[in-house]
């Protein structure tokens, strides 16, 4: 049987998504079978609540599955890439037309707020770049400026309200707290992250280990709304 058949077998069982992960995401050896499969379930879970519940935080989501499954042994909490692989299964198993749907409207949305935003150079990040946001997902954008009170006034001439918080990322090899605005846009909640304009050419990630942030500016996303694929 066909690599392909064995995972069309396996999708029409509930256990379909966990045997995917283990094919595509090996343990070690010597790994516990039982916290190899508590891991696999915890995946299916988290990815399970991400797509049903708008929870876009990996940690949240793992915590949540976890809690539901009644796993306490955090030897067994998968990786985020792990759960990341398991949403994009289920949303295409579950969500298909509806995520597609979905994807390009909040794409087009982030379109919109890019071109709006074109002096402070933005770019899209986040689930929406990746084709992963949820039902009640975000639009995360980047901008790259040494004038964040310049991004202030640009709202406040334009009466568009927002609110002021903070995120801790890495840059370069610095953690910093990164000023957020967020705000309403054609009704969609929408986060500006703002960088300085050094940033822009360097590598921006949410942990130490974690993997570098995708981004996409004005033409990258251009191109992706325009790929009927």
């Amino acid at each position: 049987m066909e690599k392909g058949q064995i995972l069309a077998y396996f999708a029409a069982f509930p256990c379909g998504m966990m045997v995917r992960l283990q094919l595509f995401f090996p343990v070690p050896k010597d790994s516990n079978p039982k916290q190899q499969l508590m891991r696999a379930r915890i995946a299916a879970a988290a990815a399970r609540v991400m797509a049903e519940d708008g929870v876009e935080d990996f940690a949240l989501a793992k915590r949540k599955a976890a809690r539901q499954l009644g796993a306490e042994d955090t030897q067994s909490l998968p990786k985020n890439e792990e759960i990341e692989a398991e949403l994009r299964t289920y949303q295409a198993l579950y969500q298909g037309e509806e995520q597609r749907e979905r994807i390009r409207y909040l794409r087009e949305r982030a379109l919109e707020a890019m071109q709006l935003l074109s002096e402070f150079r933005p770019y899209l990040a986040g689930a929406v770049l990746k084709g992963t946001a949820g039902r009640y997902s975000d639009i995360d954008l980047q901008l790259f400026t040494d004038d964040s009170k310049g991004v202030e006034l640009f709202l406040l001439n334009r009466s568009i309200p927002y609110e002021i918080s903070d995120l801790r990322q890495i840059a370069g090899d610095q953690l910093r707290a990164v000023p957020v605005f967020k705000l309403d846009w054609q009704g969609v909640p929408v986060n500006l992250a703002i960088y300085g304009s050094k940033d822009e050419r360097g590598t921006l990630r949410a942990t130490w280990a974690g993997r570098p942030i995708e981004r996409a500016g004005i033409q990258a996303v251009t191109q992706l709304l325009a790929d009927p694929g």
